[in-house]
């Protein structure tokens, strides 16, 4: 009986499948920082924030899951004004946004180091599609410290969305806050 493949052809094979589970597994905690407890009221839990505690270990990351043409991403909800959870002004333009405009903060991963400023993305959830602008970034570095308003750091998935991106998606308002959805360069 003759084989179908070659063991050349074989050892390919078995390389191209381990190339490919290294390559969803490729973005791993980066390390880890131990929270701290917030200052009195330094900790916004505006849109069900979570602030640090004290002790506790939280993974830092470098990276996010590899892009395709529609990734998948976990939704958050993020004020962009000025006194808002969202800390300070956003990275990109150092200014605060109305939270009725279609913003956004990317994972540090998908941010880029900046590449993605204020360009458009696509985002679909819930039935619908919105596009909104990459303003900020949601720090998967750092966090639970004053710049990141005592929060911890990121997961490296999150697109971190105004409420008019919410809005524009037809969550009703009791259920905002996280939702599975993919996005894309616009």
């Amino acid at each position: 009986m003759t084989s179908l493949f070659s063991k050349g052809s074989v050892l390919v094979i078995l390389l191209l499948a381990i190339c490919l589970v290294s390559a969803a597994q490729q973005c791993r905690p980066s390390g880890r920082i131990r929270g701290r407890k917030p200052p009195p009221g330094q900790c916004n839990q505006e849109d069900d924030s979570d602030c640090c505690k004290a002790g506790k270990m939280y993974p830092t990351y470098t990276c996010s899951p590899p892009m395709s043409g529609n990734t998948q991403a976990y939704l958050t909800l993020n004020s962009f004004e000025a006194g808002g959870d969202g800390g300070g002004p956003s990275e990109c333009d150092s200014k605060y946004h109305n939270d009725n405009t279609p913003v956004v903060a990317l994972s540090t991963g998908w941010y880029n180091g900046g590449s993605r400023c204020l360009n458009n993305i696509s985002i679909s959830g819930n039935g619908r599609s919105v596009v909104a602008m990459v303003v900020d970034e949601c720090d998967s570095t750092e966090g639970c410290d004053a710049d990141h308003d005592y929060q911890p750091p990121c997961p490296n998935n999150i697109v971190d969305a105004s409420k008019a991106v919410w809005k524009a998606l037809g969550v009703s308002k009791d259920n905002w806050g996280g939702l599975d959805i993919t996005w894309s360069d616009a």
